[in-house]
């Protein structure tokens, strides 16, 4: 029986808020889209930030759910048990907010003023953690490899930047502030082993 450190408790509870908004979603129609998208007039001169975070939660279609909550709740889950789960919805929530923040500004700069919604900046979050990991400190995820990360990685980008209505400003913001999350814990990681030394 797994101690209950290891289950995917956070990951699992991450699925759930983002399938329920979506069924709440098919019953209010537009509502929490009207509310919750990221949409840069919204938060930068009405001054709703709240938007930077519930804009996570919602997706486009049924599809655009599906895809982004099975790589949520596998790649949350190798996460979780090392992390464990309070450290892993902050970087899931970090990861989420700087993928957005980087989606205003590039959204600023091009003058875009269309709305996104979703997971996958937070998901990449997870991914740059990983990448990390495997390149900074290799005890955390040893049975990963760095080629399979970089695969993983370079495949999740280039169907973004080839596909239509996506927007790749929140993936690649999530990437980074999630690489510089798994930095982070790996640098306390080795400041831990260096004591116990």
């Amino acid at each position: 029986m797994k101690r209950r450190q290891e289950l995917p408790i956070v990951s699992g509870i991450l699925v759930a808020a983002n399938v329920i908004v979506y069924l709440i979603c098919t019953f209010t129609g537009n509502l929490l889209y009207n509310i919750g998208e990221l949409d840069a007039a919204a938060v930068l001169l009405r001054r709703e930030y709240g938007r930077i975070i519930y804009s996570m939660f919602l997706h486009a279609g049924i599809d655009h759910l599906f895809n982004n909550m099975v790589i949520l709740f596998f790649l949350g889950a190798m996460i979780e048990k090392v992390t464990g789960h309070i450290q892993l919805l902050l970087i899931y929530l970090l990861s989420g907010i700087g993928a957005n923040i980087c989606s205003l500004l590039y959204k600023v700069m091009t003058m875009d003023s269309m709305a996104s919604v979703g997971a996958s900046g937070a998901i990449f979050g997870l991914d740059g953690v990983l990448l990390a990991w495997i390149l900074l400190d290799r005890q955390a995820m040893p049975d990963v490899t760095p080629r399979r990360v970089l695969l993983m990685i370079v495949l999740s980008l280039y169907s973004g930047f080839t596909a239509h209505n996506i927007d790749n400003a929140a993936h690649v913001g999530g990437l980074l502030t999630g690489f510089a999350a798994g930095a982070l814990l790996c640098a306390l990681r080795r400041r831990k082993r260096n004591r116990e030394v």
